[in-house]
């Protein structure tokens, strides 16, 4: 049973067959999705849902990408 809503942070997969989750893990709109499980977690992989739930990825280096953009400046320095 998969359920649609507004909020798509994060989902569960529940079952015996590894290449029916991964196949579900692809369809779903979620964030994270956990496979036999709920609530692991890990400070070096991005976290964060989509749609309307939060505001993109927080934690690992993926933070950096919500946070700050880049920039290029490029100054002609002979005339000054």
């Amino acid at each position: 049973m998969m359920e649609s809503n507004a909020s798509a942070l994060a989902a569960s997969i529940w079952t015996n067959d590894l290449d029916e989750a991964h196949q579900i893990s692809r369809e779903l709109q979620a964030g994270i999705v956990h496979v036999n499980s709920y609530g692991d977690d890990d400070n070096t992989v991005p976290f964060g849902g989509i749609k309307e739930s939060g505001i993109g990825k927080d934690k690992s280096l993926y933070a950096f990408d919500e946070y700050s953009y880049v920039k290029t400046t490029w100054v002609h320095l002979d005339n000054l």
